[in-house]
């Protein structure tokens, strides 16, 4: 099953008692409900906090320390504490018959220079998380690390945007709560395609949890694939629940260029929310960098599927050479079975550069989430290219906003121009005598004629082109598609907007 210094490391490591199975995991989770929360104490404070980013960079996992998981032995090697991942989790292996081994905090497993702040911190202190290594210990395609964070680097090798466990009273006047993975077990894999499987235990002051995820590298469609479970427990009132939250970074776009200084044209790991609602509609959410927090909600029953997404692929609109926002993998998560009446929401915090996770969106269930309610949800995380197209109808390809009026005409006052441009085989033959209706809903704000729309000559995509002013201080909530002879020609394209430049 392992290999190397583990398989010396294990021979002390005691087993637990009885097979470990995942509805043991879930009963510990409810029961854990019922306690009061206690929070995880570090075990050597001010020794972590010397453990710096430049620190901790020295560290490396052994290579023949590595953990080889199941029949497909997965090769798994863990992370080190540091000033950023200070809280330790534990480590445990399944083997066939279920048993568990915890795998023991052992020094030796890391090598690092000699004169590492890390050689003063206790034996035993704890692992801050783990990944998953390629086939020969080629680079990790799936880690797991801080809180309840966890990611994939996509079809393209590259790391980006990343997902939580659970995300609690985001966006709220009150704090957010951050809850935290405590313990994993890594074991077979339960389906056929899957890597191997892993269990989680969640942990928090106002929610427990146990999760399940069967990890695919390389799945059908081209990324990789996870499959979750999660069974959560509140031990308080929750104002938010925030399920199957992502969280990405976006700075700006060709919509909103003058919002960074930067030499390179665009800054961003995601450039929308995609959303396909239970109707069947597909709509398109640009993001934006705001003046002010906002938070935006789009009502919904039985998602069929939602994600923050990286739709513009190409190198010469990023120009980044060193960290490749053209790869930066979309998250695409799909529920599986029905979950019935709630809301996806989008919240976006201000930001002036690109070290700084500043977009979420995550599924609100509607209903109470009081102490003591249960709650199951099921669903799969496609880590792709882009979200998967729609069917039977063009997607959005860009989001430009600019200046009101006319060019050579005098600019009126409190008057922006919103550009959108579509691109699909539905559009494929129309030109502008064929009868395609643009439909503009505006809440907030005012349409200004003239409205167009038209195929823009030497490319496959159409172009919707109007002006827009407010009617008070919030943003203009804008809804657009195309339409021909009543059928949608085009996803909904939706925004809030704002005349003044620099707003979001």
């Amino acid at each position: 099953m392992t290999v190397g210094l583990w398989t010396s490391a294990r021979s002390g490591a005691a087993a637990a008692d009885g097979p470990m199975t995942f509805e043991r995991l879930v009963e510990k989770a409810r029961n854990a409900a019922n306690q009061p929360y206690a929070p995880v104490e570090i075990p050597a404070p001010d020794l972590i906090e010397r453990v710096n980013y430049s620190a901790h960079w020295q560290i490396q996992f052994r290579p023949d320390a590595t953990l080889y998981v199941g029949r497909n032995k997965a090769p798994v090697q863990l992370f080190h504490p540091g000033r950023f991942f200070p809280e330790p989790v534990k480590i445990y292996i399944r083997d066939e018959a279920g048993t568990a081994h915890e795998v023991p905090f052992v020094r030796d497993f890391f090598s690092m220079p000699e004169d590492n702040p890390a050689f003063d911190l206790p034996e035993g202190y704890g692992f801050a998380g783990f990944r998953v290594m390629r086939p020969g210990l080629e680079p990790d395609w799936i880690s797991f690390l801080g809180a309840s964070y966890f990611r994939t680097d996509g079809p393209e090798a590259q790391y980006g945007l990343s997902m939580r466990g659970i995300a609690v009273n985001t966006g709220l006047d009150v704090p957010e709560e951050f809850p935290r993975f405590t313990a994993f077990w890594l074991g077979p894999p339960e389906k056929d395609d899957e890597e191997l499987s892993i269990w989680a235990e969640l942990d928090g002051p106002s929610v427990t949890g146990a999760y399940r995820f069967g990890v695919v590298r390389n799945a059908a469609y081209g990324g990789h694939l996870t499959r979750i479970s999660a069974h959560l427990f509140l031990r308080e009132d929750v104002q938010r629940l925030g399920v199957a939250p992502l969280t990405s970074m976006y700075w700006y776009s060709e919509r909103d260029r003058a919002g960074g200084d930067d030499w390179r044209p665009e800054i961003h790991d995601s450039d929308g929310l995609s959303m396909a609602a239970g109707s069947g509609e597909r709509l398109w959410r640009p993001l934006s960098n705001p003046k002010h927090v906002t938070t935006s909600s789009f009502m919904d029953q039985n998602p069929r599927g939602f994600g923050l997404i990286q739709r513009d692929r190409k190198f010469e609109n990023y120009q980044d050479d060193g960290v490749f926002y053209n790869r930066r993998p979309s998250a695409w998560v799909k529920p599986v079975g029905d979950w019935g009446p709630g809301q996806v929401q989008l919240f976006l915090i201000p930001t002036t550069d690109e070290t700084f996770d500043n977009v979420v969106a995550y599924w609100v269930p509607e209903g109470p989430t009081e102490k003591g309610a249960e709650f199951r949800f099921d669903y799969d995380i496609q880590w792709r290219a882009r979200d998967p197209q729609p069917d039977g109808v063009a997607w959005v390809k860009a989001t430009r906003q600019g200046e009101g009026g006319v060019p050579g005409d005098p600019l009126p006052e409190g008057v922006a121009k919103m550009v959108v441009d579509f691109e699909g085989p539905s559009l494929t033959g129309l030109d502008r005598d064929s009868g395609v209706v643009p439909v503009i809903d505006a809440l907030n704000g005012r349409i200004v004629e003239p409205i167009d729309a038209y195929p823009v000559v030497g490319t496959n995509h159409w172009r919707l082109m109007f002006d827009f002013e407010q009617t008070g201080p919030e943003p203009v909530s804008l809804r657009a598609y195309l339409q021909h002879r009543d059928r949608a020609l085009t996803e909904t394209w939706l925004t809030d907007a704002w005349v003044e430049k620099g707003q979001g």
